[in-house]
């Protein structure tokens, strides 16, 4: 795996959305903090991620978790969990395990393209014959 000059990390591209107040993105970074080791291998500049929630502590709430990562397919998470930090902790989990499905579907294991190596033909291989020089 290559470095990336400019890592991803939660407490970088996590911004809050509806619900949620910029005094909770202090204890929204603490708790995704764990996503940092998977956010690593994705630039900086190309991550963003944005947590929200509607009828927050009501009966009902839902939590909603957006990761888009450039050059990948969206990620939403959701959570309908009662309590507020069960449901934006089952949607972290939720990220974790999609982005690391993302990230194994991107190796060569996983897709046929990236893992076919073109084959030389037979005569390619064999050295050329050297005349000898009178």
């Amino acid at each position: 795996m290559s470095a990336v000059s400019n890592p991803a990390t939660v407490e970088d591209c996590l911004r809050v959305g509806t619900g949620f107040t910029q005094g909770d993105l202090n204890w929204l970074t603490e708790l995704f903090a764990t996503l940092d080791a998977r956010l690593a291998s994705f630039h900086a500049d190309a991550t963003e991620i944005e947590i929200s929630v509607k009828d927050r502590d009501a009966r009902g709430q839902k939590v909603t978790l957006e990761c888009w990562i450039g050059g990948r397919d969206k990620i939403v998470t959701t959570s309908s969990e009662e309590e507020l930090h069960a449901a934006v902790m089952d949607c972290r989990d939720d990220l974790r395990r999609r982005l690391n499905d993302s990230k194994n579907k991107q190796e060569p294991r996983h897709n046929r393209h990236l893992r076919e190596v073109p084959q030389l033909a037979p005569e390619a291989l064999e050295p050329e014959a050297v005349e000898p020089q009178a």
